[in-house]
């Protein structure tokens, strides 16, 4: 290969030399065996091939015709007059010009995955070699992607540590608004964030060094003090284009925050697709979600526009007024005779004029990409605060520190000590409450200070009207909450198990739904076996499951779909079986299955010694309990012992009690007509 300007190449382009180029690609086909070494892996439908030197296009095209039609293959050359025509080639054959002596086209560097070269040696000087070889080597994608790859998994990790330890997850979401998509952070933003660091790296290294160097070799040729003088300039420039760019470092960041809540309405239109279904309102949430798409395509527009008018700005400074200021530069040692300078002839003159100019172009352009990388640098800085955003949260919720917009609906001001305030907790056999306020997810205090005690084997039951405390007293229970005052005693997190309403089935076998979230090697070392876990089955009625699919233990499904409400609870139980904890936390788990099944839930529950708390209203559970907690949704509770047959018959006659009163009225009415009549 050799620019059109200096035409060094050393075969002529006719027919003969490109009979000679295809000739001698069969020969090595033949002789290696291969087109592509064999550790190189080609299988990836989308990969990205190179073939610089191209020449007659035979080893590209013999190539295409052996991968898949959607690999990107294009060949450079500084003249294809031995290649087929365009119309003639795949149409994921690309040819394009390009002297490897000249710097990479924008869109090139690190853009292929396979680099081909062949016969380079005859058509460059020694002096040209590493050059070359540098700039091939900014062709492959291979090194940057690995470099973030290793990037991603790190980070990825480290973030993954803390978020899932100290119940971290739940607290970004339920008790701090300061993230509203982790999962965008998460998935999305740490591999931008690793693509731009890996892609600053190799944009700034190598043009660092080649700017070093030849700016040293031409300071040596014209002098230092021009270098110097010259450089100062550049600075000066340099400094009125940075005050000049826009912040796209915040413009990065406002765009991917725009791409989380676009993502997440998608992923909450799914979440409640059926509610949305029976409101019909499908046209509501396609109004929601097109105003959400054009708010991130009007800032998108608007970092495109800004972008177009500074590329403007720095190709005029870096194209032109830095290529004049270095042609007068190079013209110096011409024109005028520098101190210490030999005495040339015109001819010397005009080499060192060419060979100044060249090193000239090569720190020119090693600086415009150092310049280039300045944006670059701004979006890394986007992306950075994103990602660190997210490790700090993270650190302040591990260590307690909440930030959430509150809508209490009767105010906060007079609950702001309460909420500001933490208690004390101390993991205890027994639970006890002293002084506890509950609060719920709004900021409401619902009751300022809630005291009671239970012990081991005192089951207790928990009712009230919705919104009263039952929640957010499990949820301090389970530590899922702060206490924001008072004394807690309780056991171990471990100890206590929970079971909602509606459980939550993991993505897995059938084995795995009895035993999370433990794993199979977990259940091994608790020394259970697959026919514990069938006797587990057997007595709530679920030893069909196992014999329905051929899989046994090992299937796998869609659970939550497959399996209807009352089996689902029903699993749920046998999960609880499983673990065997010290206490149990059962939110309404009964509510869709007989009263048959309930009995042998709670009973084998209780000969297993699991200590029973349950928020229920169905009257068919109490006589499984021996205390009960009952708040009134005003602030106020009783805690009491729960005598069942007694509080049966209370409940009968109160009952008996309303029918008689809502027919007061009518008795009045009815009286009043006979005594008119």
């Amino acid at each position: 290969m050799a620019s059109s300007s200096e035409p060094d190449y050393v075969f002529p382009r006719d027919f003969i030399d490109n009979n000679r180029i295809n000739l001698q690609h069969y020969l090595w086909v033949e002789l290696f065996g291969y087109l592509v070494h064999p550790s190189i892996a080609t299988d990836d439908p989308g990969l990205r091939v190179a073939d610089v030197g191209t020449g007659s296009g035979v080893w590209l095209t013999q190539l295409g015709a052996a991968l898949p039609s959607s690999v990107r293959l294009d060949g450079f050359d500084v003249s294809f007059d031995a290649a087929p025509p365009p119309a003639c080639l795949p149409p994921n054959v690309r040819l394009r010009r390009w002297d490897v002596r000249e710097p990479i086209a924008d869109g090139l560097a690190h853009a292929y995955d396979v680099v081909h070269v062949r016969n380079l040696a005859l058509v460059l000087r020694d002096a040209e070699v590493a050059e070359v070889l540098g700039r091939l080597v900014q062709l492959l994608s291979y090194h940057q992607a690995e470099l973030s790859l290793k990037y991603r998994t790190r980070l990825t990790q480290t973030i993954h540590d803390k978020y899932l330890s100290k119940l971290t997850f739940y607290g970004l979401s339920a008790l701090d608004d300061r993230i509203k998509n982790p999962d965008q952070l998460i998935a999305v933003d740490v591999s931008k964030f690793s693509n731009s660091l890996a892609e600053l790296y190799s944009n700034l290294a190598k043009p660092i060094l080649d700017m070093t160097i030849y700016t040293y070799s031409l300071s040596k040729s014209v002098g230092g003090e021009g270098v110097v003088f010259m450089s100062l300039l550049v600075q000066l420039s340099a400094n009125v284009m940075r005050v000049l760019t826009p912040p796209f470092g915040k413009y990065v960041a406002d765009e991917a925050r725009l791409e989380g809540e676009f993502r997440f309405q998608h992923s909450r239109l799914i979440d409640y697709s059926e509610e949305v279904a029976l409101y019909a309102g499908h046209k509501a949430e396609k109004d929601t979600l097109d105003k959400g798409y054009f708010t991130l395509i009007k800032h998108v527009n608007y970092i495109l526009r800004r972008r177009f008018y500074h590329g403007f700005m720095e190709d005029f400074v870096i194209k032109y007024l830095w290529g004049a200021l270095g042609l007068l530069l190079c013209s110096m040692p011409v024109f005028v005779k520098l101190p210490g300078q030999v005495v040339m002839n015109m001819g010397d003159r005009t080499e060192s004029f060419v060979t100044n100019r060249r090193m000239l172009l090569s720190a020119s352009d090693a600086f415009g990409r150092i310049m280039f990388s300045y944006r670059e640098i701004m979006e890394l800085a986007g992306y950075t605060s994103r990602v660190a955003s997210l490790l700090d949260v993270m650190d302040d919720i591990q260590a307690g520190r909440f930030e959430k917009k509150l809508v209490s609906s009767s105010g906060i001001e007079g609950h702001e000590a309460v909420l500001q305030g933490r208690g004390t907790v101390h993991e205890s056999e027994d639970i006890t409450f002293i002084d506890v306020p509950i609060v719920s997810p709004n900021g409401d205090v619902l009751v300022k200070a809630l005291s009671f005690s239970l012990q081991r084997g005192d089951h207790l039951l928990v009712v009230g009207p919705n919104g009263c405390g039952k929640s957010s007293l499990f949820r301090i229970l389970g530590g899922l909450w702060p206490v924001y005052g008072g004394t807690v005693h309780k056991p171990a997190f471990s100890a206590i198990f929970y079971i909602p309403q509606r459980p939550y089935l993991s993505r897995g076998s059938l084995r795995q739904q009895i035993i999370y979230p433990d794993s199979l090697r977990q259940m091994r070392a608790r020394a259970v076996t697959d026919d514990d876990l069938a006797g587990i089955l057997r007595t709530l009625g679920l030893e069909h499951l196992v014999e329905l699919y051929d899989d046994g233990w090992e299937a796998e499904a869609e659970w939550r779909d497959v399996l209807s409400g009352g089996l689902q609870q029903r699993v749920a139980m046998a999960r609880l079986f499983y673990h065997r904890p010290q206490y149990a936390i059962l939110d309404e788990c009964t509510s869709s299955v007989t009263l048959e099944t309930e009995k042998v839930m709670y009973d084998a529950a209780k000969a297993l010694g699991i200590t029973l708390m349950t928020v229920s209203h169905r009257r068919s559970l109490w006589k499984y309990h021996t205390h009960i907690l009952q708040f009134d949704g005003q602030g106020h509770y009783v805690f009491t012992r729960l005598d069942a047959d007694r509080r049966l018959r209370l409940e009968d006659e109160r009952e008996e009690l309303d029918v008689r009163l809502r027919q007061v009225p009518e008795l009045e009415r009815r009286l009043e007509e006979l005594e008119t009549s």
